[in-house]
């Protein structure tokens, strides 16, 4: 059994931050129509528009709303972690946090991964996998997972980074991005070796915690925060050697997405600005019942969503191949204009994959109060809770373990699965089958690290 959206909409507490739920749904979907828009499929192949048609990166400054969605999930979990903190539902704190936190994202991602790689197995053993376009898509459609695993990782440093926070506020944000630029002056004027993989933690923990200066209220000066950030970005990309694309391109030399670079970081300052301008007439917007409603059901399957928007895409492309129509060259006139019945037709399948899988990530009903009389007295409940010895360490390696397998695999893909295809991970080779491993074994430790009745969190 799962909650209904309008049950929910209409239980939202009066304190609740419902432009927070607006900006996570606005930003998963910015990126699912970018997605769509930027494949360049054809007979050779699956491509970039934008490498295609360079002028068009520029629209990567609108469309690269990651930093939003890391913003918002450093907002969420600081109110989820204070909140299981004053509870006081007892050790350990820190395992019933990430389980709390993982819950909803790891088991729509796992149902996912699973599933492809059932597919990708059944296309390899029957031969039908030596295609251009068959190989493309067993490695693309992976590739949209490195961000759960960076996601992971914030939720795995939250507590330490929030008592930072608690201590210093806007120096702890200053010294990561101090330290963002510091690795980007060891890559580019030192040329250090890896030591720009730093910054895969830096920038993306520095727009994290923005998220934490947001939940305190004390981005108090949004317009002054965005236009630092659009002036730095705009000074670095015109000035230094970062790329006018805010998101990797094929065959680029330098990348301002993988690993990030210190223009990235002031391209998400000026989102994090922007975006705060808007809450004050957003927020009034919201408090409309229909509108909140919707934004409630977009949030409930928003990541299943993403995970599949691009199994769709691929669909809509192969019923083209499959009714024997032609793929127009990618930016031609002909295909532009396949592009909006394109983008329908992927959204529809979209919802289709949606109505399959939703059930995976639903909410699940709270349990129902025990009556006073049967409740455990406060001594057995402490006991209770601090009955899983160890559980933290449990919970943190099961992270790790599920961080790892997932930025493994999307970087492996799902193609070579017979031939023990392998990609670097960290200096370290690692195969599709040991990546999706650890991510199973992960999210199992996870579970396992603290009991259901702690999973209720704010945010």
């Amino acid at each position: 059994m799962t909650v209904s959206a309008r049950a929910m909409a209409a239980a939202t507490p009066a304190s609740r931050d419902r432009y927070v739920d607006l900006l996570r749904v606005a930003s998963l979907a910015t990126v699912v129509c970018g997605h769509w828009l930027m494949a360049a499929v054809s007979t050779d192949g699956i491509g970039n528009l934008l490498a295609l048609v360079p002028p068009l990166q520029v629209l990567t400054w609108g469309l690269q709303v990651m930093p939003v969605f890391f913003f918002v999930g450093g907002f969420s979990h600081a109110l989820s972690y204070r909140s299981l903190e004053r509870r006081g539902e007892g050790r350990p704190v820190y395992a019933a946090f990430l389980r709390a936190r993982l819950q909803r994202l790891l088991r729509p991602t796992l149902v996912f991964v699973l599933v492809w790689a059932a597919l990708a197995l059944l296309v390899q053993l029957a031969g039908a996998d030596g295609g251009r376009l068959a190989g493309a898509a067993l490695r693309m459609v992976t590739q949209p997972l490195w961000f759960i695993g960076i996601y992971l990782a914030m939720v795995a440093l939250t507590p330490p980074l929030l008592r930072l926070h608690a201590r210093w506020g806007w120096g702890a944000f200053a010294a990561l991005a101090g330290a963002a630029a510091l690795v980007d002056v060891l890559r580019f004027a030192l040329g250090t070796p890896y030591a720009e993989f730093l910054n895969f933690a830096f920038v993306w923990l520095a727009v994290h915690q923005l998220g934490f200066l947001r939940a305190d209220g004390r981005i108090t000066r949004p317009a002054l925060l965005g236009a630092a950030g659009l002036a730095g970005a705009v000074l670095l990309v015109a000035a230094g050697p970062y790329p006018l694309s805010m998101v990797g391109m094929p065959g680029e030399k330098v990348s301002n997405m993988a690993p990030p670079t210190l223009a990235l970081l002031c391209h998400g300052m000026w989102l994090v600005g922007a975006v705060q301008l808007l809450a004050r007439p957003a927020t009034a917007w919201l408090a409309r019942p229909r509108v909140w409603r919707g934004v409630v059901a977009a949030n409930g399957v928003a990541m299943t969503a993403f995970l599949w928007h691009l199994t769709a895409m691929l669909g809509v492309y192969a019923a083209q191949l499959a009714a024997g129509l032609a793929l127009p060259e990618p930016a031609t006139a002909a295909w532009w204009a396949q592009v909006p019945p394109r983008i329908l037709l992927a959204a529809a399948l979209t919802a289709a994959l949606v109505a399959c899988f939703r059930r995976f990530e639903a909410p699940r009903p709270a349990p129902a109060a025990v009556p006073a009389a049967q409740a455990a007295p406060p001594a057995a409940r402490a006991r209770t809770a601090e009955a899983a010895p160890g559980s933290g360490p449990a919970a943190a390696l099961g992270t790790t373990l599920c961080l790892l397998g997932i930025l493994g695999l999307s970087m492996t893909g799902l193609g070579g699965l017979l031939e023990g295809h392998t990609a670097v991970l960290i200096a370290f080779p690692v195969t599709a089958p040991a990546a999706i491993g650890m991510a199973v074994g992960g999210a199992w430790l996870v579970e396992r690290s603290a009991s259901a009745r702690r999973v209720r969190l704010r945010g």
